[in-house]
């Protein structure tokens, strides 16, 4: 798989070429923000940390 970066200023430029991209979806282009890829390598990242349940959380939250 390739990927392409673009860097855009115009918030209706935007969606603009957001609306263009879409058109490919059935082509099999995936559409996702840098925002977006940043969370999903930080939680990559994590995956293989030990883990604390929900219920020790809130017994501990204070």
């Amino acid at each position: 798989m390739q990927s392409i970066t673009i860097n855009i200023n115009d918030d209706k430029l935007v969606d603009k070429i957001t609306w263009m991209l879409e058109h490919f979806k059935s082509d099999g282009i995936e559409i996702t923000s840098k925002d977006d890829m940043d969370d999903l390598k930080f939680l990559k990242a994590t995956r293989n940390e030990d883990s604390t349940l929900f219920s020790e959380y809130l017994k501990n939250e204070n």
